[in-house]
């Protein structure tokens, strides 16, 4: 694999920028110097297993992102070909359209609600936050004691966690987009 050391290096360097480091702060999260990171992200050194380890535990990043080809940056969801997970006898129906990505920290659901049907979740870690959207229907989100009552073309964003609980108190079906952010806690 010629262009082995390559990608690795446009790897590192994607997370590098991602994350808004330089060379020198790279080097004091991982542990290997500054040139030799300098060196694998212009891919004039073929890295050691043993200092690939540094990086992706400096970085809290999985081994093999750091030696993977990217994915496309193009992603088509097709709506049928997602295997979706029901709940409450396919009351609270989720669709898992982009799942959890860990360098970006979120992930995206379709969620479609019957009528009648309410879903509660006790809470996420701290840090976590849901970005709803309602394209039609209408739901009703309650967090703690506070309900907020959302109608299609509604957005709403909140800390998630602490317990909340969706509902659709109407007699059509409702239908949400969601997207969930894994902040730092």
């Amino acid at each position: 694999m010629e262009n082995f050391p390559i990608q690795i290096g446009e790897n590192i360097r994607k997370i590098r920028r991602e994350r808004g480091f330089s060379l020198e702060q790279m080097a004091e999260r991982t542990g290997v110097s500054k040139a030799m990171i300098g060196q694998i992200e212009r891919g004039d050194s073929n890295p050691t297993v043993a200092i690939l380890w540094k990086i992706a535990n400096g970085l809290k990043v999985s081994f093999s992102s750091l030696i993977e080809k990217p994915s496309s940056q193009v992603s088509i969801i097709h709506y049928e070909d997602v295997q979706p997970v029901l709940e409450d006898d396919g009351n609270y129906i989720v669709y898992p359209i982009f799942p959890f990505d860990p360098l970006k920290k979120w992930e995206s659901y379709r969620v479609e609600m019957k009528p009648g049907c309410t879903y509660r979740n006790e809470g996420h870690t701290k840090g976590v936050e849901e970005y709803i959207t309602v394209l039609s229907g209408e739901i009703t989100l309650k967090i703690a004691e506070e309900k907020y009552e959302l109608t299609a073309g509604s957005s709403i964003r909140f800390a998630a966690d602490s317990g909340h609980e969706y509902a659709n108190e109407s007699n059509q079906e409702a239908v949400c987009q969601m997207v969930i952010y894994y902040g730092e806690e």
